[in-house]
């Protein structure tokens, strides 16, 4: 009822229903940013772009940076260019055997380019490196990579995660997908209830990062 008394009131100001459902639309998208973290950033892709371009030339006047191409390789993940960020990842190889962001890395590019069994190996290893590497994400990405292949792994994981990240409304978020895709339809209310109350007893800081997490648990929820 409120957006739709805003609209309203924006449409007698400017006059024109098409201009309104623009500012109306941008309105959302400003709140949204601001105070919940759901809609995704529009800044973000450029920036990255800026800094693939930065780390392609920096590459190409040094073709031996190792931490370029990892960082080169990570930004091209995001953009789901699996195959050139493994290609990458595979130049340096001999260099970073002993760190787990690597292997972590290495694992997500295996994943994306749908081996599997490959990126979990690759991720395992990292996990043994050091277990709260990037902060447990590998066991997140583990599960949201067989959520759909094997319910199993995918619950274990989740909850590897969960240990490590015990104020994560992601996690429980995820936990409940899993169960959901189950039709274990008690045990992924209970997960999405969770996320949501653990969103609450977050501190300020943490709450913007975790908003976006505890309102799909919400909507989830809501269709159980």
């Amino acid at each position: 009822m409120t957006k739709i008394l805003i609209f309203t009131f924006i449409w007698w100001l400017v006059g024109n229903p098409f201009l309104a459902i623009i500012i109306f639309l941008v309105i959302l998208y400003a709140l949204d940013r601001r105070f919940v973290g759901i809609f995704p950033s529009l800044g973000k892709p450029l920036k990255r772009m800026r800094s693939i371009s930065r780390l392609r030339q920096q590459i190409s006047l040094s073709p031996h940076d190792v931490s370029s191409k990892r960082e080169l390789a990570r930004l091209l993940m995001e953009r789901k260019k699996y195959r050139e960020a493994a290609a990458l990842l595979e130049e340096v190889l001999a260099y970073s055997e002993d760190s787990a962001e690597f292997w972590a890395d290495f694992g997500e590019a295996a994943i994306g380019l749908g081996d599997l069994q490959e990126g979990e190996q690759r991720m395992l290893k990292a996990l043994q490196l050091n277990d709260r590497v990037k902060y447990g994400q590998p066991y997140l990405k583990l599960a949201a990579a067989f959520k759909a292949k094997d319910s199993a792994k995918a619950i274990k994981y989740a909850e590897q995660f969960r240990r490590i990240q015990s104020s994560s409304s992601e996690a429980y978020y995820l936990l409940g997908t899993v169960y959901h895709a189950l039709s274990q339809k008690n045990e992924a209310r209970a997960a999405f209830t969770e996320s949501i109350t653990v969103y609450r007893l977050l501190p300020k800081y943490k709450k913007r990062q975790e908003r976006g997490w505890a309102l799909r648990s919400f909507f989830k929820r809501l269709t159980l």
